[in-house]
């Protein structure tokens, strides 16, 4: 009689169709994770992000909730399971086998200015009550397991997320065709990511407007802040219209002041794309010297880096071939091994 295979539950409630790059995270390990581990796997999630899971990973549907209210949902758990892992924090409050907990960043820690106060109390609320009580901590970058040291004195292990499947380098085609349906111009700097205030896009419309870059956003506006004045806003976009909108860029411009990991640009690497962004810890210790760098609200110092790389089409694909090298380690499947290694340690055989 053969024995019975661990079950591992997710709480993947954040998982969503438009999500950002947790949603990413969570949709690319739950594919990763079937041939990863000897395992049932389950994952809660809502009704419209059922068919975002893999084959080998059960739904268990919930209603549809967000923010704070889904957060308080994963409080009671998601039935019978061996491990429990949250993968943005959220845990079960009495947890009935041993639990990880992902952490992607401790902004409502660190920089809770930028967030609405009730949202910066309430999730501090939560993810002090899952990094206390998890078993182990799973941090997406070196700066995060940092910061969840410093705060909460765990350690965690660094386990880097990678470039979402079909971030490569588009064709020509593709990318022509990207340009006609969004009547993107000629030259342009692209901003991938929400409309909020960390994103610092004020620097970055500013030192477009300096050159006279148009700037072209993607994203939606949060808690009530707008696009700022003179760019071209997309919206929300298809994930599979990006490494086409990546493509036709004449550089990506990444303003943030904080990040637990910054997906857009490794994701703009990834696609070819030459980058400049601040060098908040966790781009640079990704990405290292394939990206270009300038202070944090530094508008000349930004338009001075936008000036030389549009100048220099050599320049911008030396820098974007640096880039790709960085990134030749990252992907999923090494993000689910070493996760599976992570249960180990919480004494799951899978």
């Amino acid at each position: 009689m053969s024995e019975r295979r661990a079950r591992l539950v997710y709480n993947a409630l954040p998982l969503s169709p438009s999500g950002g790059g947790v949603s990413t995270y969570i949709r690319e390990l739950l594919r990763a994770m079937p041939t990863a581990v000897d395992a049932a796997l389950a994952a809660a999630v809502h009704p419209d992000a059922t068919t975002l899971l893999a084959d080998g990973v059960d739904p268990i549907v919930r209603p549809e909730s967000r923010g704070l209210r889904r957060a308080l949902r994963g409080l009671g758990g998601f039935g019978p399971a061996d491990l429990v892992h949250g993968l943005d924090v959220d845990l079960p409050l009495v947890p009935r086998a041993p639990t990880v907990a992902t952490v992607h960043d401790l902004a409502v820690f660190d920089v809770p200015e930028w967030f609405p106060r009730h949202r910066a109390v309430g999730e501090r609320l939560l993810v002090a009550q899952s990094l206390r009580r998890a078993d182990a901590v799973v941090a997406v970058s070196a700066f995060t397991a940092e910061r969840v040291r410093d705060r909460f004195g765990r350690e965690a292990t660094v386990v880097h997320s990678a470039p979402a499947t079909g971030m490569a380098p588009a064709t020509d085609a593709a990318v022509a065709a990207v340009r006609d349906r969004y009547g993107l111009p000629a030259r342009f700097c692209l901003h991938v990511g929400n409309i909020e205030p960390r994103k610092d896009l004020s620097t970055l419309a500013s030192a477009c407007r300096e050159v006279a870059l148009p700037l072209v956003l993607t994203g939606h506006p949060l808690w009530g802040h707008l696009p700022p004045r003179g760019t071209m806003s997309l919206g929300h976009v298809p994930g599979s219209d990006l490494p086409a909108l990546y493509g036709a860029a004449t550089v990506v411009g990444y303003a943030s002041r904080y990040e637990g990991f910054g997906l857009p640009p490794v994701e703009a690497v990834a696609c070819g794309a030459a980058v400049v962004t601040t060098p908040v810890p966790a781009v640079v210790e990704v990405l290292g010297d394939g990206v270009a760098t300038f202070h944090p609200a530094d508008v000349e110092g930004l338009a001075r880096t936008l000036r030389e790389l549009v100048a220099d089409a050599d320049g911008r694909t030396e820098l974007a071939r640096r880039g790709a090298e960085r990134l030749s380690t990252l992907t999923w499947s090494n993000t689910a091994a070493r996760t599976s290694d992570v249960y180990r340690t919480v004494g799951l055989s899978v």
